[in-house]
Parts: C-alpha cells; sequence; structure tokens
C-alpha cells in the first residue's frame, strides 16, 4: 500500500511544468514498460500514479489545459478498469503503448520544459 499523502506532499511541493514533467515521464514509462507483458502490474501501477498526478495537478492549471488532463484521466480509468483485457490482448497493449506516447508527447509540450532547455 502506497502513502499517496506523503506522496501527494512531495509532488505538489514542485512547480506545475515539473508535475507535468513527471506526468510525461510516467506515460512515457507506460509506453515503454508495454512492449513485455510481464510488466503489467507495474504498468497498472503508473497507470494509478499518473492518474493522482492529474488529480493534484489540474486544478491549478488553466481551464483548457486542465480539460486536457481530465480526458487522459478517464483514459487511464478506462484502462484500469478494463486492465485484465488490456493487459493479455496485444493488439490493446500495443494501442495503450501508442496513446501514452502521444499522451506523453503532449503533456511534455503543455509543460514548456522543452523550450525551457531550448531557451538556456
Amino acid at each position: 500500500m502506497k502513502d499517496w499523502i506523503q506522496k501527494q506532499q512531495r509532488f505538489q511541493k514542485d512547480n506545475i511544468c515539473t508535475r507535468l514533467g513527471n506526468l510525461a515521464s510516467n506515460l512515457a514509462h507506460i509506453k515503454s514498460f508495454s512492449d513485455d507483458p510481464a510488466h503489467g502490474d507495474l504498468v497498472l501501477s503508473l497507470v494509478e500514479e499518473t492518474k493522482f498526478f492529474i488529480e493534484w495537478t489540474a486544478p491549478e492549471m488553466d481551464i483548457e489545459q486542465a480539460v486536457e488532463l481530465v480526458d487522459l484521466q478517464r483514459l487511464l480509468s478506462q484502462w484500469q478498469r478494463s486492465w485484465g483485457q488490456v493487459w493479455i490482448d496485444t493488439a490493446k497493449r500495443t494501442q495503450v503503448a501508442k496513446l501514452a506516447s502521444i499522451w506523453s508527447d503532449r503533456v511534455l509540450e503543455m509543460s514548456g520544459l522543452l523550450s525551457e532547455t531550448v531557451a538556456h
């Protein structure tokens, strides 16, 4: 059992850009680990954690970006609800990886971290 309250306190100490970067990183890990059926529990754990990251970040963002994150959270919840069927089906697992990658790129773009790197 994870200590979500302690994790939330640590996570929310970071600024929004960093939080979004962490969220994008989780999504990239979901994509990476989806290659191997043996990583099902790990990916499911990342899905759950990512949903919390969204819950702890979206309320502090502008409404358009918050809506995007809530859409992502709904997608993650759909995966979670049908995880048994999703994970054993290679095509569905490939779709999870593809969507996680797309969302990772989008959230990283939202974070502004890429433009900060270019500016430095």
